[in-house]
């Protein structure tokens, strides 16, 4: 594991969304400021709010990633953070089809690991998979 700590996350995606939502929040600020006179003050603070949230969902879906590092994996999905010890993880499944990573636990659930997806190219995602699979298999061959 001297390879550690990596950071998969889907950055074309994440850099798309965060100019989007700058974009979003510049131009409901500035139609809030540029509704004729005859709007009021808390239609217009309604605006820059309705241009907040959307913004704020622009940043949650920019979210994702996986983190590995000599003590466990950290998966952030939209909106949990789960913090996983390396036992904890029994596979690594990232099957033809499936958008993301899934990870099967020792306690017999699943959890997405939603940083590692096709979105952000199908060769870096396998790639990423194979490495995470190796970094969950080395304690056992060993």
């Amino acid at each position: 594991m001297s390879d550690l700590p990596v950071t998969w996350a889907p950055r074309r995606n994440r850099a798309v969304l965060l100019s989007l939502c700058g974009v979003l929040l510049t131009v409901f600020v500035v139609i809030a400021f540029a509704l004729p006179s005859n709007w009021q003050l808390n239609d217009r603070i309604a605006m820059v709010f309705c241009g907040a949230v959307f913004a704020s969902v622009g940043l949650m879906l920019a979210r994702p990633r996986v983190s590995a590092d000599a003590e466990g994996v950290t998966v952030v999905n939209f909106v949990r953070t789960r913090r996983l010890a390396w036992a904890e993880i029994v596979h690594v499944n990232f099957r033809q089809g499936d958008p993301w990573v899934v990870l099967d636990l020792s306690d017999g659930t699943a959890l997405a690991a939603v940083g590692i997806q096709t979105a952000g190219g199908r060769e870096q995602a396998i790639a990423a998979a194979r490495t995470l699979r190796d970094l969950v298999d080395a304690p056992r061959a060993a």
